[in-house]
């Protein structure tokens, strides 16, 4: 078999469905905290919803399978009806990295699962190697997110805690931001960086699932 045909196939049955995990999980968490801040637009917006079409940027989709970046359609907010508009709106810029996180963990124990009690069959291997891809994949996505460059939400959870006089400085200046950080991924400017803390995520989360399941911390994935 040909490696464009490796590749195409391993896309299909690993990248596909981790990256549909990720991104709609990520962007419900946005909404559900945002609706339980007070914010009831985003239920008529669908955006409490799991149906895919109502959080997917079709571009931004294809970035994230292909070249392990990308975006959603981005969750309008109101924050009008917010309590405490500030913390708030720190609140539901934190909850898509956090939920990544999340599933990140959930799906490294479930790896751990699948090699204690499966019988090493094929389908084992591939649900072990999709939980590694889901696991690896929210990390990487929700580490992003959290860098304080505009659009991410480490932006947003940044603009909480600067000045009236700088958060309309990055609202001015938000698309030169993006077209920034556009030209800084293509060039690889966070590569390394991210690459270390995703696999030290990684491993983290893998001793915590040993310790989790009463095994002796050896390092390593489980």
């Amino acid at each position: 078999m040909s490696n464009s045909m490796t590749n195409i196939i391993y896309t299909l049955i690993y990248s596909v469905p981790a990256t549909l995990i990720a991104i709609i999980l990520h962007e419900v968490a946005h909404a559900l905290v945002s609706y339980w801040c007070g914010d009831k637009g985003v239920r008529a917006d669908g955006r409490l919803s799991l149906n895919p079409l109502k959080h997917l940027d079709l571009m931004g989709t294809i970035c994230l399978i292909c070249f392990h970046f990308g975006w959603a359609k981005p969750v309008r907010v109101n924050t009008r009806n917010y309590k405490h508009k500030k913390l708030d709106f720190c609140l539901v810029a934190l909850a898509g990295p956090v939920m990544n996180f999340i599933v990140a963990f959930i799906s490294v124990c479930l790896m751990y699962l699948v090699t204690k009690y499966s019988s090493g069959s094929a389908v084992a291997s591939y649900f072990y190697f999709l939980f590694y891809y889901i696991a690896a994949l929210n990390i990487g996505l929700g580490v992003f997110n959290l860098i304080p460059i505009p659009p991410l939400d480490g932006s947003n959870v940044l603009l909480t805690f600067l000045p009236d006089q700088a958060s309309r400085f990055f609202a001015k200046y938000r698309n030169y931001f993006m077209i920034g950080m556009m030209i800084l991924l293509y060039f690889g400017a966070f590569s390394n960086v991210l690459a270390v803390i995703q696999q030290g995520m990684m491993n983290g989360m893998c001793q915590m699932v040993l310790k989790l399941f009463g095994h002796t911390v050896t390092g390593g994935y489980v």
